[in-house]
């Protein structure tokens, strides 16, 4: 069983969050110069990372705020939580942000702000 600390309610069981996939991936921009290959490519290409990777979790049945986790997928500790608006503050969580590929890809560019950083 999956214990996940909410920033907001503190540790709960697993069964309480809903899993949102990757962190710091954005929507690509649905002008009209947006392509399926451009789509495709945020709809169905995951890190699938065997290691530590950045996800997205929702408490859907206490506060039901959004927020991310820096996660181990072999080991399932969960080694950082942190709000939505931020960055991972811990060196693994930076070091995991910036090898990001899909925050790179061509659908989605890194943001050239503070938060970034």
């Amino acid at each position: 069983m999956l214990h996940i600390e909410c920033p907001w309610c503190g540790f709960r069981d697993d069964a309480e969050f809903h899993y949102g996939g990757e962190a710091h991936i954005s929507r690509p921009d649905p002008s009209k110069t947006l392509t399926d290959e451009k789509f495709a490519e945020y709809l169905f290409l995951k890190t699938n990372a065997k290691g530590l990777l950045l996800e997205r979790w929702c408490h859907r049945s206490g506060c039901r705020r959004w927020f991310n986790v820096l996660r181990n997928t072999i080991t399932n500790e969960i080694l950082e939580v942190y709000p939505v608006s931020e960055t991972p503050r811990s060196k693994q969580g930076k070091e995991t942000y910036d090898r990001n590929w899909r925050r790179k890809s061509p659908s989605k560019q890194a943001p050239k702000t503070d938060e970034a950083k």
